[in-house]
Protein backbone atom coordinates (compact mmCIF):
# COMPACT_ATOMS: atom_id res chain seq x y z
CA UNK A 1 0.00 0.00 0.00
CA UNK A 2 2.79 2.17 0.94
CA UNK A 3 4.75 1.89 -2.43
CA UNK A 4 1.44 2.12 -4.48
CA UNK A 5 0.45 5.65 -2.39
CA UNK A 6 4.09 7.28 -2.60
CA UNK A 7 3.30 6.95 -6.64
CA UNK A 8 0.94 9.79 -6.38
CA UNK A 9 2.66 13.00 -7.15
CA UNK A 10 2.48 16.35 -8.40
CA UNK A 11 -0.75 18.74 -8.18
CA UNK A 12 -2.76 16.20 -6.53
CA UNK A 13 -0.38 15.10 -4.10
CA UNK A 14 0.24 18.89 -3.38
CA UNK A 15 -3.38 20.25 -3.14
CA UNK A 16 -4.88 17.02 -0.77
CA UNK A 17 -1.52 15.85 0.83
CA UNK A 18 -2.81 12.45 0.21
CA UNK A 19 -0.01 10.19 0.93
CA UNK A 20 -0.38 12.28 4.77
CA UNK A 21 -3.85 10.63 5.00
CA UNK A 22 -2.49 7.55 4.13
CA UNK A 23 -4.72 7.34 0.42
CA UNK A 24 -3.73 7.72 -3.28
CA UNK A 25 -5.62 8.72 -6.44
CA UNK A 26 -7.36 5.22 -7.45
CA UNK A 27 -8.88 4.97 -4.03
CA UNK A 28 -10.07 8.41 -4.30
CA UNK A 29 -11.75 8.32 -7.30
CA UNK A 30 -13.65 5.26 -6.45
CA UNK A 31 -14.51 6.45 -3.63
CA UNK A 32 -15.86 9.89 -5.22
CA UNK A 33 -17.81 7.92 -7.94
CA UNK A 34 -19.49 5.59 -4.87
CA UNK A 35 -20.60 8.67 -2.89
CA UNK A 36 -21.97 10.09 -6.01
CA UNK A 37 -24.31 6.63 -6.90
CA UNK A 38 -25.65 6.92 -3.53
CA UNK A 39 -26.82 10.48 -3.52
CA UNK A 40 -27.87 10.70 -7.32
CA UNK A 41 -31.00 10.17 -6.45
CA UNK A 42 -31.58 13.37 -5.10
CA UNK A 43 -31.40 14.77 -8.75
CA UNK A 44 -34.54 12.77 -9.33
CA UNK A 45 -36.30 13.21 -6.13
CA UNK A 46 -35.71 16.63 -4.96
CA UNK A 47 -37.27 17.93 -8.49
CA UNK A 48 -40.42 15.34 -7.85
CA UNK A 49 -40.49 17.11 -4.53
CA UNK A 50 -40.53 20.74 -5.23
CA UNK A 51 -42.67 20.31 -8.32
CA UNK A 52 -45.59 19.69 -5.91
CA UNK A 53 -44.54 23.19 -4.38
CA UNK A 54 -45.36 24.35 -7.72
CA UNK A 55 -41.83 24.94 -9.13
CA UNK A 56 -40.30 23.86 -12.55
CA UNK A 57 -38.89 20.30 -12.30
CA UNK A 58 -36.73 20.88 -15.21
CA UNK A 59 -35.24 24.02 -13.99
CA UNK A 60 -34.89 22.64 -10.19
CA UNK A 61 -32.93 19.09 -11.75
CA UNK A 62 -30.65 22.05 -13.13
CA UNK A 63 -30.55 24.02 -10.00
CA UNK A 64 -30.00 20.62 -7.82
CA UNK A 65 -27.11 19.38 -9.59
CA UNK A 66 -25.32 23.25 -10.19
CA UNK A 67 -25.90 24.20 -6.41
CA UNK A 68 -24.28 20.66 -5.60
CA UNK A 69 -21.61 21.17 -7.49
CA UNK A 70 -20.38 24.67 -5.53
CA UNK A 71 -21.22 23.17 -2.58
CA UNK A 72 -19.07 20.01 -3.22
CA UNK A 73 -16.06 22.16 -4.85
CA UNK A 74 -16.20 24.72 -2.00
CA UNK A 75 -15.27 21.72 0.29
CA UNK A 76 -13.29 19.84 -1.33
CA UNK A 77 -10.71 22.89 -2.50
CA UNK A 78 -11.25 24.49 1.03
CA UNK A 79 -11.80 22.22 3.34
CA UNK A 80 -10.20 19.25 2.09
CA UNK A 81 -12.64 16.83 3.43
CA UNK A 82 -14.25 13.49 1.37
CA UNK A 83 -17.91 15.19 1.90
CA UNK A 84 -20.52 15.79 -0.04
CA UNK A 85 -23.19 18.00 -0.42
CA UNK A 86 -26.34 18.40 -2.10
CA UNK A 87 -29.73 19.61 -1.63
CA UNK A 88 -31.20 18.42 1.91
CA UNK A 89 -33.94 15.44 1.98
CA UNK A 90 -36.84 16.62 5.06
CA UNK A 91 -35.65 20.27 4.21
CA UNK A 92 -36.79 20.19 0.90
CA UNK A 93 -39.73 18.40 2.18
CA UNK A 94 -40.53 21.14 4.52
CA UNK A 95 -40.46 23.84 2.38
CA UNK A 96 -42.67 22.27 -0.60
CA UNK A 97 -45.53 19.94 2.37
CA UNK A 98 -45.43 22.55 4.95
CA UNK A 99 -44.02 26.43 3.94
CA UNK A 100 -46.17 26.28 0.54
CA UNK A 101 -48.91 23.22 0.47
CA UNK A 102 -49.47 23.55 4.29
CA UNK A 103 -48.98 27.00 5.31
CA UNK A 104 -50.17 28.32 2.08
CA UNK A 105 -47.01 30.58 1.24
CA UNK A 106 -45.62 30.61 -2.53
CA UNK A 107 -42.51 28.79 -3.43
CA UNK A 108 -40.65 32.50 -3.97
CA UNK A 109 -41.42 33.14 -0.25
CA UNK A 110 -39.54 29.47 0.88
CA UNK A 111 -36.82 30.64 -1.25
CA UNK A 112 -36.69 33.65 0.26
CA UNK A 113 -36.03 31.80 3.35
CA UNK A 114 -33.51 29.74 2.23
CA UNK A 115 -31.61 32.36 1.04
CA UNK A 116 -31.71 34.16 4.07
CA UNK A 117 -30.29 31.07 6.07
CA UNK A 118 -27.49 31.00 3.98
CA UNK A 119 -26.81 34.12 4.64
CA UNK A 120 -26.99 34.29 8.71
CA UNK A 121 -24.83 30.98 7.79
CA UNK A 122 -22.33 32.82 6.22
CA UNK A 123 -22.52 35.47 8.96
CA UNK A 124 -21.80 32.55 12.48
CA UNK A 125 -19.31 30.65 10.28
CA UNK A 126 -17.58 34.11 9.80
CA UNK A 127 -17.64 34.55 13.66
CA UNK A 128 -17.20 31.11 14.11
CA UNK A 129 -19.89 30.48 15.54
CA UNK A 130 -20.75 27.17 14.10
CA UNK A 131 -17.44 26.26 14.85
CA UNK A 132 -17.96 27.00 18.37
CA UNK A 133 -21.64 24.13 18.35
CA UNK A 134 -19.16 21.69 16.84
CA UNK A 135 -16.51 22.02 19.00
CA UNK A 136 -18.53 22.45 22.27
CA UNK A 137 -20.13 18.79 21.87
CA UNK A 138 -18.67 15.80 24.93
CA UNK A 139 -16.65 13.47 22.71
CA UNK A 140 -18.63 10.72 23.79
CA UNK A 141 -21.35 12.36 21.87
CA UNK A 142 -19.74 12.87 18.79
CA UNK A 143 -18.63 9.41 18.72
CA UNK A 144 -22.18 8.25 19.32
CA UNK A 145 -23.27 10.56 16.66
CA UNK A 146 -21.28 8.44 14.09
CA UNK A 147 -23.37 5.23 15.18
CA UNK A 148 -26.68 7.17 15.48
CA UNK A 149 -25.67 8.00 11.48
CA UNK A 150 -25.06 4.44 10.72
CA UNK A 151 -28.42 3.22 12.25
CA UNK A 152 -29.92 5.74 10.66
CA UNK A 153 -28.20 5.75 6.74
CA UNK A 154 -28.71 1.49 6.95
CA UNK A 155 -31.94 2.84 7.99
CA UNK A 156 -32.77 4.47 5.23
CA UNK A 157 -31.15 2.00 2.63
CA UNK A 158 -33.86 -0.84 4.58
CA UNK A 159 -36.76 1.62 3.76
CA UNK A 160 -35.57 2.95 0.18
CA UNK A 161 -35.43 -1.03 -0.83
CA UNK A 162 -39.39 -1.90 1.08
CA UNK A 163 -37.07 -3.93 2.95
CA UNK A 164 -38.78 -2.40 5.58
CA UNK A 165 -42.07 -0.89 5.62
CA UNK A 166 -44.76 1.30 7.59
CA UNK A 167 -47.10 -1.09 9.56
CA UNK A 168 -50.02 0.95 11.66
CA UNK A 169 -50.34 -2.03 14.02
CA UNK A 170 -46.29 -2.14 14.94
CA UNK A 171 -45.04 0.67 13.15
CA UNK A 172 -43.00 -0.88 11.00
CA UNK A 173 -42.58 -4.35 9.84
CA UNK A 174 -41.39 -6.86 7.10
CA UNK A 175 -41.82 -6.22 3.73
CA UNK A 176 -42.82 -8.35 0.75
CA UNK A 177 -39.24 -9.54 -0.24
CA UNK A 178 -40.84 -10.90 -3.27
CA UNK A 179 -41.60 -7.71 -4.99
CA UNK A 180 -39.22 -7.15 -7.45
CA UNK A 181 -37.76 -4.18 -6.22
CA UNK A 182 -37.21 -5.62 -2.66
CA UNK A 183 -35.60 -9.10 -4.08
CA UNK A 184 -33.17 -7.14 -5.91
CA UNK A 185 -32.20 -5.04 -3.13
CA UNK A 186 -31.78 -8.34 -1.14
CA UNK A 187 -29.60 -9.83 -3.85
CA UNK A 188 -27.47 -6.87 -4.13
CA UNK A 189 -26.90 -7.35 0.07
CA UNK A 190 -26.19 -10.51 -0.70
CA UNK A 191 -23.43 -9.78 -3.60
CA UNK A 192 -21.97 -6.48 -1.85
CA UNK A 193 -21.28 -8.72 1.44
CA UNK A 194 -19.57 -11.33 -0.64
CA UNK A 195 -17.39 -8.44 -2.50
CA UNK A 196 -16.53 -6.89 0.99
CA UNK A 197 -15.60 -10.03 2.57
CA UNK A 198 -13.36 -11.20 -0.34
CA UNK A 199 -12.28 -7.42 0.31
CA UNK A 200 -12.34 -6.24 -3.27
CA UNK A 201 -11.43 -3.02 -3.61
CA UNK A 202 -14.48 -0.54 -4.75
CA UNK A 203 -16.89 -3.16 -3.44
CA UNK A 204 -19.65 -1.31 -2.50
CA UNK A 205 -19.63 0.38 -6.39
CA UNK A 206 -18.66 -2.44 -7.73
CA UNK A 207 -22.12 -4.17 -5.76
CA UNK A 208 -24.31 -0.55 -6.83
CA UNK A 209 -23.29 -1.60 -10.72
CA UNK A 210 -23.78 -5.42 -10.63
CA UNK A 211 -27.34 -4.48 -9.19
CA UNK A 212 -28.32 -2.18 -11.53
CA UNK A 213 -27.87 -4.65 -14.36
CA UNK A 214 -29.69 -7.29 -12.77
CA UNK A 215 -33.00 -5.45 -12.43
CA UNK A 216 -32.95 -5.06 -15.95
CA UNK A 217 -34.43 -8.30 -16.72
CA UNK A 218 -36.18 -7.72 -13.93
CA UNK A 219 -38.04 -5.01 -14.66
CA UNK A 220 -36.71 -2.89 -11.47
CA UNK A 221 -33.87 -0.58 -13.45
CA UNK A 222 -35.46 1.47 -16.64
CA UNK A 223 -33.60 1.69 -19.90
CA UNK A 224 -32.16 4.95 -20.13
CA UNK A 225 -34.19 7.40 -23.10
CA UNK A 226 -30.62 7.68 -24.71
CA UNK A 227 -27.40 8.68 -23.02
CA UNK A 228 -26.67 12.87 -23.54
CA UNK A 229 -29.30 15.39 -23.60
CA UNK A 230 -29.17 19.41 -22.88
CA UNK A 231 -29.89 20.94 -19.63
CA UNK A 232 -33.17 22.37 -19.01
CA UNK A 233 -32.73 26.16 -18.16
CA UNK A 234 -33.21 27.82 -14.49
CA UNK A 235 -34.65 30.67 -16.01
CA UNK A 236 -38.15 30.08 -14.70
CA UNK A 237 -36.92 29.86 -10.62
CA UNK A 238 -33.41 31.73 -10.48
CA UNK A 239 -34.04 34.69 -8.30
CA UNK A 240 -37.24 34.41 -7.81
CA UNK A 241 -37.02 36.28 -4.20
CA UNK A 242 -40.50 38.47 -2.59
CA UNK A 243 -40.54 42.04 -1.54
CA UNK A 244 -39.31 43.13 2.11
CA UNK A 245 -42.93 43.67 3.12
CA UNK A 246 -42.99 39.82 3.50
CA UNK A 247 -39.38 39.08 4.95
CA UNK A 248 -39.98 41.10 8.09
CA UNK A 249 -42.67 39.26 8.78
CA UNK A 250 -43.70 36.87 11.99
CA UNK A 251 -44.34 34.17 9.79
CA UNK A 252 -40.68 34.69 7.41
CA UNK A 253 -38.91 34.34 11.31
CA UNK A 254 -40.95 30.65 12.13
CA UNK A 255 -40.11 29.11 8.27
CA UNK A 256 -36.33 30.81 8.48
CA UNK A 257 -35.74 29.68 12.25
CA UNK A 258 -36.89 26.29 11.30
CA UNK A 259 -34.72 25.83 8.44
CA UNK A 260 -32.26 27.10 10.27
CA UNK A 261 -32.40 24.87 13.13
CA UNK A 262 -32.66 21.68 10.97
CA UNK A 263 -29.81 22.35 8.67
CA UNK A 264 -27.45 23.15 11.35
CA UNK A 265 -27.64 20.39 13.47
CA UNK A 266 -28.06 18.27 10.66
CA UNK A 267 -24.93 19.63 9.01
CA UNK A 268 -22.92 19.21 12.45
CA UNK A 269 -24.06 16.05 13.32
CA UNK A 270 -22.95 14.73 9.74
CA UNK A 271 -19.71 16.20 9.64
CA UNK A 272 -18.88 14.51 13.37
CA UNK A 273 -20.58 11.67 12.80
CA UNK A 274 -18.33 11.11 9.51
CA UNK A 275 -15.21 12.59 11.23
CA UNK A 276 -15.26 10.20 14.01
CA UNK A 277 -15.26 7.38 11.89
CA UNK A 278 -12.44 8.18 9.74
CA UNK A 279 -10.57 9.55 12.54
CA UNK A 280 -10.47 13.18 11.37
CA UNK A 281 -11.32 14.55 15.01
CA UNK A 282 -8.07 15.96 16.44
CA UNK A 283 -6.76 14.89 20.27
CA UNK A 284 -9.50 17.20 21.82
CA UNK A 285 -12.46 15.86 19.44
CA UNK A 286 -12.52 18.91 17.41
CA UNK A 287 -12.36 18.78 13.86
CA UNK A 288 -9.76 20.57 12.12
CA UNK A 289 -10.71 22.54 9.21
CA UNK A 290 -14.28 23.05 10.53
CA UNK A 291 -14.94 26.38 9.91
CA UNK A 292 -14.11 25.65 5.91
CA UNK A 293 -16.24 23.04 6.07
CA UNK A 294 -19.45 25.03 7.43
CA UNK A 295 -18.34 27.78 4.37
CA UNK A 296 -19.32 25.01 1.96
CA UNK A 297 -23.08 24.31 3.49
CA UNK A 298 -23.32 28.22 3.77
CA UNK A 299 -22.09 29.25 0.24
CA UNK A 300 -23.91 26.16 -0.79
CA UNK A 301 -27.58 27.40 0.14
CA UNK A 302 -26.83 30.57 -0.46
CA UNK A 303 -25.74 29.65 -4.44
CA UNK A 304 -28.73 27.19 -4.28
CA UNK A 305 -31.22 29.36 -3.37
CA UNK A 306 -30.10 32.34 -6.07
CA UNK A 307 -30.59 28.96 -8.62
CA UNK A 308 -33.89 28.04 -7.03
CA UNK A 309 -33.41 25.04 -5.18
CA UNK A 310 -33.72 24.15 -1.31
CA UNK A 311 -31.23 24.59 1.60
CA UNK A 312 -27.79 22.82 0.31
CA UNK A 313 -26.29 20.59 3.60
CA UNK A 314 -23.90 17.97 3.83
CA UNK A 315 -25.04 14.50 3.11
CA UNK A 316 -24.89 11.44 5.16
CA UNK A 317 -24.33 9.06 2.05
CA UNK A 318 -20.82 10.92 1.79
CA UNK A 319 -20.02 7.81 4.78
CA UNK A 320 -20.15 5.63 1.48
CA UNK A 321 -17.12 7.21 -0.11
CA UNK A 322 -15.35 7.15 3.09
CA UNK A 323 -16.01 3.15 4.11
CA UNK A 324 -14.61 3.18 0.27
CA UNK A 325 -11.08 4.69 1.75
CA UNK A 326 -12.15 7.89 0.80
CA UNK A 327 -10.04 10.61 2.77
CA UNK A 328 -9.63 14.09 1.42
CA UNK A 329 -11.02 16.76 -0.38
CA UNK A 330 -10.32 14.65 -4.20
CA UNK A 331 -13.04 11.97 -3.35
CA UNK A 332 -15.36 14.83 -2.96
CA UNK A 333 -14.36 16.89 -5.74
CA UNK A 334 -15.15 13.78 -8.22
CA UNK A 335 -18.25 13.14 -6.69
CA UNK A 336 -18.64 17.51 -7.58
CA UNK A 337 -17.67 16.73 -10.97
CA UNK A 338 -20.26 13.68 -11.60
CA UNK A 339 -22.80 16.14 -10.63
CA UNK A 340 -21.72 18.37 -13.13
CA UNK A 341 -21.79 16.00 -15.55
CA UNK A 342 -25.43 14.91 -14.53
CA UNK A 343 -26.39 17.83 -15.86
CA UNK A 344 -25.63 16.47 -19.83
CA UNK A 345 -25.86 12.58 -18.81
CA UNK A 346 -29.18 13.16 -16.50
CA UNK A 347 -30.80 9.64 -18.47
CA UNK A 348 -28.41 8.19 -17.72
CA UNK A 349 -27.58 8.33 -14.48
CA UNK A 350 -30.69 8.66 -13.16
CA UNK A 351 -31.44 4.67 -14.05
CA UNK A 352 -30.01 3.48 -11.10
CA UNK A 353 -33.10 2.37 -9.00
CA UNK A 354 -33.02 2.87 -4.82
CA UNK A 355 -32.72 -0.84 -4.46
CA UNK A 356 -29.21 -0.92 -6.32
CA UNK A 357 -27.56 1.62 -3.69
CA UNK A 358 -30.08 0.37 -0.40
CA UNK A 359 -27.50 -2.81 0.16
CA UNK A 360 -24.48 0.34 0.29
CA UNK A 361 -26.35 2.16 2.61
CA UNK A 362 -27.16 -0.62 4.48
CA UNK A 363 -23.86 -2.21 4.64
CA UNK A 364 -22.22 1.55 5.32
CA UNK A 365 -24.11 1.78 8.93
CA UNK A 366 -21.88 -1.35 9.79
CA UNK A 367 -18.88 0.40 9.00
CA UNK A 368 -19.99 3.39 11.00
CA UNK A 369 -20.56 1.26 13.95
CA UNK A 370 -16.84 0.89 15.19
CA UNK A 371 -16.81 4.41 17.59
CA UNK A 372 -19.40 2.41 19.49
CA UNK A 373 -15.99 0.85 21.15
CA UNK A 374 -14.92 4.47 22.14
CA UNK A 375 -17.52 5.24 24.12
CA UNK A 376 -17.73 5.42 28.30
CA UNK A 377 -20.33 2.66 29.24
CA UNK A 378 -19.76 2.73 32.83
CA UNK A 379 -20.33 6.40 33.21
CA UNK A 380 -24.13 7.22 33.00
CA UNK A 381 -24.05 10.41 32.84
CA UNK A 382 -21.80 9.72 29.51
CA UNK A 383 -23.44 6.31 28.21
CA UNK A 384 -27.39 7.48 28.50
CA UNK A 385 -26.72 10.76 26.34
CA UNK A 386 -24.68 8.67 23.88
CA UNK A 387 -27.29 5.98 23.82
CA UNK A 388 -30.20 8.54 23.30
CA UNK A 389 -28.33 10.14 20.95
CA UNK A 390 -28.05 6.94 18.90
CA UNK A 391 -31.03 5.36 18.75
CA UNK A 392 -33.52 8.36 18.35
CA UNK A 393 -31.47 9.31 15.33
CA UNK A 394 -33.10 6.28 13.43
CA UNK A 395 -36.48 6.16 15.32
CA UNK A 396 -37.08 9.95 14.80
CA UNK A 397 -35.48 10.01 10.91
CA UNK A 398 -33.62 12.65 12.15
CA UNK A 399 -29.94 13.34 12.64
CA UNK A 400 -30.98 16.63 14.38
CA UNK A 401 -32.92 15.49 16.82
CA UNK A 402 -30.77 13.01 17.85
CA UNK A 403 -28.65 15.47 18.94
CA UNK A 404 -31.32 17.51 20.53
CA UNK A 405 -32.02 14.63 22.49
CA UNK A 406 -28.47 13.64 23.40
CA UNK A 407 -27.14 17.52 24.58
CA UNK A 408 -30.14 18.06 26.08
CA UNK A 409 -30.15 14.84 28.33
CA UNK A 410 -26.16 15.22 29.18
CA UNK A 411 -26.52 18.72 30.15
CA UNK A 412 -29.43 17.70 32.45
CA UNK A 413 -27.32 14.88 33.87
CA UNK A 414 -24.60 16.31 34.80
CA UNK A 415 -25.80 19.47 36.40
CA UNK A 416 -28.73 17.13 38.79
CA UNK A 417 -25.54 14.79 39.77
CA UNK A 418 -23.31 17.49 41.05
CA UNK A 419 -21.13 17.63 38.05
CA UNK A 420 -22.19 20.14 36.35
CA UNK A 421 -19.07 22.52 36.04
CA UNK A 422 -18.14 19.73 33.38
CA UNK A 423 -20.50 21.26 30.78
CA UNK A 424 -19.89 24.54 29.10
CA UNK A 425 -21.60 27.73 29.42
CA UNK A 426 -22.26 26.78 25.81
CA UNK A 427 -23.63 23.86 26.02
CA UNK A 428 -26.48 24.58 28.68
CA UNK A 429 -27.46 27.52 26.25
CA UNK A 430 -28.08 25.07 23.39
CA UNK A 431 -29.81 22.44 26.66
CA UNK A 432 -31.78 25.71 27.18
CA UNK A 433 -33.19 26.39 23.52
CA UNK A 434 -33.57 22.62 22.84
CA UNK A 435 -36.16 22.49 25.68
CA UNK A 436 -38.15 25.71 24.23
CA UNK A 437 -37.95 24.05 20.61
CA UNK A 438 -39.62 20.36 23.17
CA UNK A 439 -42.22 23.17 24.14
CA UNK A 440 -43.14 25.36 21.93
CA UNK A 441 -42.49 23.15 18.75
Amino acid sequence: MSSEIGTDNGFLERKFRLKENGTNVKTEIVAGITTFMTMAYILVVNPLILSDAGMDKGAVFTASAVAAFIGIIIMALYANYPFALAPGMGLNAFFAYTVVLGMGYSWQFALTAVLLEGIIFIILTLFEIREAILNCIPLNIKHAVSVGIGLFIAFLGLVNAKIVINNDATLVSLGDITNPATLLAVIGLVITGILLAKKVKGALLIGIVITTVIGIPMGVTPMPNGIFDAPPSIKPIAFQFVGFDQIFSLDMVIVLFTFLFVDMFDTIGTLIGVASKTDLLDEKGNLPNAKQALFADAIGTTAGACLGTCTVTTYVESASGVAEGGRTGLTSLITGILFLLALFFAPLFTIVPSAATAPALILVGLFMMSPILKIDLEDYTEAIPAFLTIIMMPLTYSIAEGLVFGILSYALLKLFTGRGKEVSPLMYFLAFLFILKLVYA
